[in-house]
């Protein structure tokens, strides 16, 4: 099955603070789909489809659309471009790779110093990101500066691309996501409720979950669920105990990650669905990283939520991994959930 709106979701640039062409997509997506939509300050696209029978019942379903990447910090003499990360990078990760600069999407590589020219005692360290520079066909700092300005930013050039069941491509944390809440708004154009859903794609989740609480306090839900992408950590070379799901195992639900314990009440609920729908699914085992719930059980006096994943493959890094199996039984747990409604009851 090609999955082309994922493919065309993942492909948009958008990191932290630059997610406008995202939410320009997403927006165009849901047109006559829904009864209100606004983007509010913070930049959030927030979407509500009513009820059929006026309940006064609120559920909120909510995914990032940044993505983790780069930005422009300094301009250097030769016309290189050094930078920052936005969102949690490995170095090791960016050497070689092609980007993109601005909003004019300027084509460059990530430059590193040859293996040939290393010291030996260098070449398995992992380089500081001072050791790293952009590359866009520059070769003064003037001319570099015509085109390129300090605090632009960088995109991971990577086309989508599925193979044998699998995707491959970047930003599937959170695209993935992203269209799960399409894929539910589509169902519910089919299958309406009696009770308000309310979407929330925000913004700059990567870079310490700024969005979500400002877009959790204008709904005031009943019950929420965070759609994410997550860690696998299934790599031939990491033992297994240090997995935090695996890849074709289904969608991944959290009881606890950083920060939080997530509402009982909810994750049974999650649970129960899955199984008496007999759909995959597995635990996420290690409690590391957070999600937007964490931002939200602390906003006002706090919104209660759950958390489903799709397992990634080399997160954070231009080219990740997702089970097709896996995001598509996300999805078909996401309209059940909502179709049932019971993540509502007290």
């Amino acid at each position: 099955m090609k999955l082309e709106r994922l493919k065309r979701l993942t492909e948009i640039p958008g990191i932290s603070g630059f997610e406008e062409k995202v939410s320009e997509y997403i927006s165009e997506e849901i047109k006559g789909k829904v009864d209100d939509s606004w983007i509010d300050n913070m930049g959030n696209l927030i979407a509500l489809k009513k009820g059929v029978n006026g309940s006064n019942q609120k559920l909120l379903l909510m995914a990032h659309m940044d993505e983790v990447g780069l930005i422009v910090k300094r301009i250097n003499d030769d016309g290189s471009l050094a930078f920052y990360t936005v969102g949690g990078v490995d170095p090791r990760v960016l050497i070689g790779k092609k980007i993109y600069i601005g909003n004019d999407m300027l084509p460059g590589v990530i430059g590193f110093e040859a293996i040939h020219l290393q010291e030996r005692s260098r070449v398995l360290k992992t380089p500081d990101l001072k050791q790293l520079s952009v590359y866009a066909g520059f070769s003064k700092k003037d001319e570099a500066k015509k085109s390129v300005k300090v605090g632009d930013p960088i995109f991971f050039s990577t086309e989508y691309m599925q193979v044998d069941g699998r995707a491959i491509g970047k930003a599937f944390d959170d695209r993935t996501g992203c269209e799960v809440l399409l894929s539910v708004l589509e169902d519910l154009c089919d299958y309406p409720v009696n009770y308000d859903v309310y979407f929330a794609w925000v913004v700059q989740e990567e870079v310490g979950l700024r969005g979500s609480g400002v877009a959790a306090r204008q709904v005031k839900p009943d019950a929420s669920i965070i759609f994410e992408g997550t860690t696998a950590g299934d790599n031939p070379e990491l033992p297994e105990p240090r997995w935090s799901t695996r890849i074709g195992q289904g969608p991944v639900l959290t009881y606890a990650h950083s920060g939080l314990v997530l509402d009982r009440r909810i994750f049974e609920t999650i649970l129960e669905t899955a199984r008496s729908n007999r759909i995959p699914f597995q635990f996420k085992s290690r409690v590391v990283g957070g999600t937007d719930a964490a931002r939200i059980a602390r906003t006002t006096s706090g919104f209660r939520a759950g958390v489903i994943a799709t397992p990634s493959r080399y997160i954070h890094s231009p080219v990740s991994m997702i089970d097709i199996g896996d995001f598509e039984n996300t999805v078909l747990l996401a309209k059940t959930l909502v179709r049932e409604g019971k993540v509502l009851e007290k």
